[in-house]
């Protein structure tokens, strides 16, 4: 799969931070215009020695969907890994600059083109709107979904504990994402709009991806191939 050319990654702290808020003005909220056929699930991982950064995509066909619940039915399409050598620091709010480059790598593996990315991080849910769900979606150039387990900035009020439920996401008087509860009884998610999509197409396509369990299954998949990549390498 083919990936654009943006911008270089031999940045500094300042021009990171410019390139994030150049960019994030660039984040298209467009409707999903049809039901997705192939979603892939984005993760990454860092080797136990922490000198590698590591990403896997796992991509799912869908179809159809199951009655009552209304959870997607999902079968495996392909599976993709990339390992990396890490060379730009933990810094808060550019973490996307440590993860994209193996993330485009995994990409680049890719025989099929998925119609929308469900990533496991920030989207528009960041202190400059570019987490890396936005960051990866415009190389991408496809609807992407920040589906992250952590907050990492604004208020909510705690959804209901049934599975389904949301609540807004925050900052100041500005609504960046969504507090989803995708099991019952179980830490909901933060779930934000990477790239062109709406925030209700980003609820709605996690909560149908969440067939069993907390993660939706495309990034459940993807977090397991990550955890297989990260013992092969010991």
């Amino acid at each position: 799969m083919r990936v654009r050319r943006l911008h270089e990654w031999n940045l500094s702290y300042a021009q990171a931070r410019e390139l994030q808020t150049r960019l994030a003005s660039e984040v298209r909220f467009d409707r999903l215009d049809r039901e997705p056929e192939l979603v892939a699930g984005l993760d990454c991982g860092f080797s136990r020695d922490g000198t590698r950064v590591l990403a896997a995509i796992v991509v799912l066909r869908i179809s159809g969907r199951q009655k009552g619940s209304g959870a997607l039915h999902l079968a495996p399409a392909e599976t993709v890994t990339a390992s990396m050598e890490l060379d730009f620091p933990y810094i808060p709010g550019l973490l996307s600059l440590r993860e994209a480059p193996v993330c485009l790598a995994a990409v680049r593996k890719l025989t099929c083109r998925p119609n929308v990315f469900l990533i496991d991080g920030q989207g528009f849910a960041h202190p400059r709107r570019l987490g890396l769900a936005s960051h990866l979606g415009l190389f991408l150039d496809k609807p992407t979904v920040g589906c992250a387990k952590s907050r990492l900035l604004g208020t909510f009020e705690e959804p209901g504990r049934e599975k389904g439920i949301y609540s807004l996401l925050r900052d100041g008087s500005e609504v960046i994402g969504a507090v989803v509860r995708t099991r019952r009884d179980v830490k909901p998610l933060f779930v934000s709009v990477g790239h062109r999509c709406r925030l209700d197409d980003a609820v709605r396509l996690t909560l149908a991806c969440a067939t069993k369990y907390r993660l939706p299954e495309p990034t459940r998949l993807a977090h397991q191939a990550v955890t297989r990549l990260k013992k092969c390498l010991g």
